[in-house]
Formats: structure tokens, sequence, C-alpha cells
């Protein structure tokens, strides 16, 4: 059957005008899927440095290669407790259009979870910082990424993880790559545990961001560990939304905020690590475990599209200054 001249005048504007709504610039040239070959372990278990007794695992990273030539920037990112989601996504977008790569992680699937929130019990806090440091191993050999200019972002579980890879101590320990990162860009983080020299940090730019309104993971024990850090002279800055709730930065989440029924939040503890790595409730002052009265459930999660907006041009005004991108 033969269309009309007309009809296929038509449909061939019809799919120009669709192409034109697309941003080119954020078009990948190159997608590799590759295998991260990790640990699955106990929070006592990596900060007491047994890898001995932690169990192999295989895990993923997406690395979107930007347009451009040679060896190009890269923002490796962390998910939170319900694995990779939009937020993640619209970053990538974001970051592929400046001309810098990304190398998304997915820490979830490959150990049969699909989310943590309802029980954290089900993987270490600090595990996922495994995973991130395995991601260096990948990225330092990769023919297309410069690996002096790579930045680990990370949200909530990711955040926190994205946070405290930056201790050297963590580092020292678990980071075989050879390489390190440039900066170190957590999202609504939770900071309520006190590890052993902690405001051992690398020696690069830490900029949190975070909402005032956040009853998941509250700003104010991130402000804490902000003026330790400040007083032993490391670059870290929170940016702080006065309207932005947990996740805010999520595209698609509920406006305005909305309770994540059953998710676990340690906002009403205190841990702190004691000798062979035994994470201690301050309170009790004995082992922490989620079965504690502190965790509470029942957050609020939400997005915030002002809050969003602006984060968006902080971080990539950051990164571009940083990164020496146009």
């Amino acid at each position: 059957m033969k269309l009309p001249l007309l009809a296929i005048l038509a449909i061939v504007i019809a799919l120009s005008a669709q192409a034109q709504t697309v941003n080119t610039k954020s078009l990948a040239t190159r997608v590799e899927l590759h295998p991260i070959q990790s640990l699955t372990l106990s929070d006592q278990q990596f900060l007491s440095g047994d890898r001995a007794a932690a169990k192999p695992v295989t895990v993923s990273g997406e690395l979107r290669v930007a347009q451009g030539g040679g060896k190009l920037p890269v923002v490796v990112l962390m998910h939170g407790s319900g694995g990779v989601g939009a937020n993640v996504d619209a970053w990538v977008s974001i970051f592929n259009a400046m001309g810098v790569s990304t190398f998304v992680i997915d820490g979830f699937t490959g150990r049969g979870l699909v989310s943590t929130s309802a029980d954290q019990a089900k993987l270490g806090r600090l595990n996922l910082i495994v995973d991130i440091y395995e991601s260096l191993a990948i990225l330092a050999k990769h023919p297309r990424v410069d690996p002096a200019r790579i930045a680990l972002m990370g949200f909530s579980r990711g955040g926190q993880a994205a946070l405290y890879a930056s201790l050297d101590r963590f580092h020292e320990t678990w980071n075989r790559s050879g390489i390190r990162f440039a900066t170190y860009i957590p999202f609504y983080p939770d900071c309520s545990t006190t590890y052993t020299r902690d405001t051992d940090i690398a020696a690069v730019p830490v900029r949190i961001f975070h909402g005032t309104p956040d009853d998941y993971n509250p700003v104010a024990s991130c402000k804490v560990f902000l003026e330790r850090l400040r007083a032993a002279g490391r670059d870290v800055t929170i940016t702080e939304y006065p309207n932005a709730p947990h996740g805010f930065d999520n595209p698609i989440a509920p406006h305005p905020a909305v309770v994540a029924q059953g998710s676990q939040t340690v906002r009403n503890c205190k841990i702190r690590e004691a000798d062979k790595g035994v994470l201690i409730n301050e309170a009790t002052k004995v082992p922490f475990s989620y079965q504690d009265t502190c965790v509470q459930l029942g957050p609020h999660v939400g997005g915030d599209p002002e809050a969003t907006a602006a984060a968006h041009k902080a971080v990539t005004d950051f990164i571009r200054a940083l990164f020496k991108t146009g």
C-alpha cells in the first residue's frame, strides 16, 4: 500500500519535531556495562579490615561515555536504599550534556536486593564503599577516562557511602585502584555514626547537599560532623535547602512529601565505633541493632523542584570549575 505524498511529509515532519525535543548533547557516544568484583560483608568486617571473611559478589556499573574526545572526566554515582532511581537518571543526563561521563553503580541487583528501606540490616551500611573503590579500579585503566578527574556522588545510603569513602583509613584498607577521587558530593547522607579517625579525610573538596526538614537523615548530625572536619582543617561545606525533604532531587517524587511507610530511620540514634570495629549504641552502650528503640519508622520523602534546580546549578558550576570543562 502506497502512502500519499502529503501523508509521508506529515510523518517526516512529526518525526523531525520529535527528534528536536531530544537534548542530543546528553546522549552518550558509548554505553558500557561493567561487572564489578566486590565483597558482601558486615560493617564490623569492613571496619576491622576482615577481607578474608567477606563473601565475593559481582555487582555492576554502567559507564556512559560523554561526547568529546580524549580522556574525559567522570562522575561515579551511588544509589540509595531504594536502588538506582529517577534522580540518578536525571543527574546522568545533566553530566553527560556537560561532556562529563558517568559511572552508575548498582550495588543491589547482584546481591539479590531490590530495596533495604524497610530492613537496613539486609546489607552493611558501609558495604557500598567497597563497590565504590572497586569501580575506581575499572575506571583507572579505561582509555576514555581521565583518572585525575573522577568525582564521587551519592544519595542517602549512597550519600553516606560517598561521604565516608573519603576517609584515609578506608582508602588504605580497601582501595586497591592506585587512584583517588577528586571530590566527594554526598546528597542527604546519614551522619549519625562516629568512626575512628573520621576527621582524617582526603585533601579534596567535600560538598554536602541537604534539606532542613529532612526527617530521614537529619541535617543536624551532619552539621556536627562538619564542625569537627572544619576544626581539623578539611575543605567541607554543607548547602542546606529550607524546604527540601529527603530525596528532594528526585524529579518524579511526590510534592509535597509523603510518609515512607515502613522505612527505617536512625535519626534518633547516636552510634560510635568501638574496639574491633563494633558499632555501639551510645545510649545503651551495647552493640547497635536495627531492633534498637532509637530506630524509628515512617520518615518523609518527596521532591522539591526549587531546591533541585538550585542543586543542579550548584553542582554543575562546581564540577565545571573543578574539572575545567566548558
